[in-house]
């Protein structure tokens, strides 16, 4: 029978993905697959395999989320196993749900396959424990980017005092909104901040500041890049275990599809 697997291929590093998101790839009969998965793990599909290309950059979209459902739904009644391929995990900012709704609707089999999402991923490849006993008891995984259609004051400053530590997914162009409005709303302009670019791939690259002077020390940082706010970032210092080991190994850089 026919099955659509929704798996998360983790934040990068190709050896992150599942096991059961690996055998959905080797199984596939078609791939919808997005702009940031590692496209190393595109070779472990099978010979017979079909691949569509799903990406979405914050300014060109190549298929809409409409298309991505129908396409979906399209290949699964003609019988086949598909596999959509999401950067990180399909429920964390991956709009898997939406995805998994409209099966639901059409009585499309499936199973949702989680992944590393990058908020856990890229601040531990960059030496920040997003939670520790010292520093951090909760964490909060947040979007610079909301359509809920509440107050933006509203939301930042429930934000600003809700969780000790902060991962802020695809804040980059508003980093300069998200420090002010922080600090307006209650946190210490000292407060520690990174954003990990690339995080898990041989490309990765982190700068660290605090909240008064980020915006500047992080003008040249582009997407994707994972924002890290909190006490944490402090462990940063002496935890940076993987650009240590990069170097050390001179790991050649991992491109991957942008």
């Amino acid at each position: 029978m026919a099955k659509v697997y929704i798996v998360g291929a983790g934040p990068g590093d190709v050896e992150l993905i599942t096991v059961k998101g690996l055998r959905a790839i080797k199984e596939a009969d078609v791939i919808l697959y997005d702009r940031l998965i590692n496209p190393d793990l595109l070779d472990e599909a099978s010979a017979h395999a079909e691949f569509v290309y799903c990406g979405k950059s914050p300014d060109n979209h190549s298929l809409t989320q409409t298309s991505i459902n129908g396409l979906l739904c399209k290949f699964a009644l003609q019988g086949k196993t598909v596999t959509r391929l999401k950067g990180g995990d399909p429920f964390v900012f991956g709009r898997g749900g939406e995805e998994a709704e409209e099966l639901a609707r059409k009585n499309i089999p499936y199973e949702i396959v989680p992944g590393i999402t990058s908020g856990i991923a890229a601040p531990a490849y960059a030496g920040i424990p997003v939670t520790h006993r010292d520093y951090s008891s909760s964490v909060s995984f947040i979007t610079g980017v909301s359509n809920l259609g509440i107050d933006q004051e509203e939301y930042w400053e429930h934000v600003a005092k809700s969780m000790d530590t902060l991962c802020i997914y695809m804040g980059v162009k508003k980093l300069p909104q998200i420090s002010e409005r922080l600090i307006r709303h209650g946190r210490d302009p000292l407060t520690p901040i990174a954003l990990v670019h690339w995080g898990t791939t041989g490309d990765q690259h982190t700068v660290t500041g605090t909240l008064i002077d980020i915006v500047e020390k992080a003008k040249n940082v582009k997407n994707p890049s994972m924002i890290v706010v909190g006490e944490v970032v402090k462990l940063r210092e002496s935890l940076q275990w993987f650009e240590q080991l990069r170097a050390e190994a001179e790991i050649p850089a991992q491109q991957v599809v942008g």
